[in-house]
This record gives C-alpha cells, structure tokens and sequence, in this order.
C-alpha cells in the first residue's frame, strides 16, 4: 500500500513539474511564459544584448543583431541580422527558446516567431527603474535570479542617488538634440526625456508625442532652451552643436551650455542607460554652475 501511494505521488510530482511554467509579464503587458529556464536566447537589439548579460544569461545567448557590442563578448555572437531585417530561417535554425527585443525591430517579423511558438520577451522601459524590472523579469526566465536580482539592485541604488542629488534644484529648460540636417529632437515620452527629468531638467519639447520628432530652428529659437545636449556616439562634439552659436538670442548660447553625452549609453535601454544618466546630470550640473 505503502509503495503504491509513493508511486501515486512520484507520479503527481512528475506532472506538477511538467505543468510548471515561469510567467513574467513584459515591457508591453504580455505574459510571456517558459515550462523550463530559458537555455538558447536570440536577441533582436544591442540593449537586449546587455540586459541579458546583465541578467547572468549572457551565456545562453546564442545569436544577436548587427551592433551589439557591449559587453565584448557580445561581437563574437553569430549576428542574425540587423534592426530592419532578420534571417527568420538562421534563428530558427538556432533553436531559441527564448527571444528578447522591443517594438522597434521589425514587428512583423517578430510576429512570426511568436507564431511558430517561440516566447518573446519586449524589453521597451518607460522609465528608468523599469531597466532594473527588465533586469530581473529576464533573469527570472533565463533562471539567473541570484545574478540579477543584486544587479537589478545596484540599477536601482545608482538611480536613486542621481535622482536625490539633481532634483532638488530648479529644473532647467533643456534642448536634447540628435541630428544636425534633418533636425530631430526626442519627445516627451522617450526614456530621455524621463532621463532630463531626473537630472534636474525639463524637455522643452516634452509635449511631443512622437518619440523623436523632427523640428524647425524656429522652434528651438522659440523655445529657448538654458542648455543644449547633443546626443552623439561617443560624446563627441559635433559640427552641428556648434552651429548654435550664430543663434545669440538663444539663453543656452549666451551662457555657452552647450554639451555632447554619449548616444551608445543614453540612447539604449539598457543597464548602461545608468551611466548615460549619470553623463546628463553631470553636463546640468556644469550648466547650473556656469550661472551662479
């Protein structure tokens, strides 16, 4: 009797185990759910790259885009295409279990994938905390919790820090540039502006809605910014940041606030956004002290 209710048991246990599923709910609101750790991952951004790494998974990490690049380790991944177009048959043919992107990378295509029962996690934080959620709810399906929960910590510690030291002050009127000719901009809902926001900063043009709208010098004169950033790769400061200076009616180019932070950290979502943060504070913080 004994062994018979053992084996009923055993045979309980068994099908609890096989009906487990980890559920997490990504960046969107939908669930995405895995009957067993995530153990071949294919992601479809740079950013997707680093959260995952982040998350103590990079290891599993079987395949990524074009221009992941960080961490190092990243550039030797087989790349299975780029932000416009994917090589569905290749990452097929790698067997993910898991796929981690955002809207912007070719949604038909993810479409797709989703369609032939592969789980799609969609990292897209609306803020800069939601970078440390995606840390975590990635190293819950990947099965890395003990890594990324401290790393999804320390996110938060540093966010909270930056917050605490710029927000106390007089926000300042902020001009967030990414383009010379076109003019673009970023709107109100980009993680940028949220970014601005925290470091002590208001996005003049915060009322757009477009993620990154394109825009007039009328505009820009209009609004008349304290500060001017140019968002390039690597910080470096471009011909069309200085093209500012022949706009002296402009308070920014009176007070010559005008800065260049890192495009490759600020315009990620992803753990490194942090640092990008930091950059911005530090450049406010340069603006504020130029008017005392």
């Amino acid at each position: 009797m004994l062994r018979r209710v053992v084996s009923v048991l055993a045979a309980l246990a068994a099908t609890w185990s096989a009906d487990a599923q980890i559920r997490v709910v990504d960046d969107t609101g939908a669930t995405v759910a895995l009957a067993a750790p995530a153990r071949r991952i294919v992601t479809l951004a740079p950013h997707a790259a680093e959260l995952v790494y982040a998350a103590g998974a990079g290891a599993a990490i079987v395949g990524v885009v074009k221009g992941s690049d960080y961490p190092a380790a990243a550039r030797a991944l087989p790349v299975i295409g780029d932000v416009a177009t994917l090589d569905l048959e290749r990452i097929v043919s790698l067997s993910p279990d898991l796929v981690v992107t955002w809207p912007w990378t070719t949604p038909t295509q993810v479409a797709w994938l989703r369609a032939r029962g592969i789980a799609v996690f969609e990292a897209d934080a609306r803020t800069v905390e939601g970078i440390a959620d995606d840390v975590e709810r990635i190293g819950a399906l990947a099965g890395t919790q003990a890594m990324a929960a401290p790393a999804a910590a320390a996110l938060r510690a540093r966010i909270a820090l930056l917050t605490r030291a710029s927000t106390a002050v007089p926000a300042l009127r902020v001009f967030y540039q990414i383009s010379g000719v076109p003019l673009f901009t970023l709107g109100g809902n980009h993680l940028v502006s949220r970014a601005i926001a925290q470091c002590g900063g208001a996005n003049v043009f915060a009322a757009l809605t477009i993620p990154a709208p394109e825009i007039s010098v009328e505009a820009v004169l209009a609004a008349d910014p304290q500060v001017i950033v140019a968002g390039t790769n690597g910080a470096a400061k471009p011909a069309w940041l200085s093209a500012w200076m022949q706009w002296p009616a402009i308070d920014a180019v009176r007070h010559r606030d005008l800065y260049a932070v890192d495009a490759n950290l600020l315009h990620r979502p992803g753990p490194r956004f942090v640092d990008g943060v930091a950059q911005l504070c530090d450049v406010l913080e340069q603006a504020r002290r130029s008017r005392r």
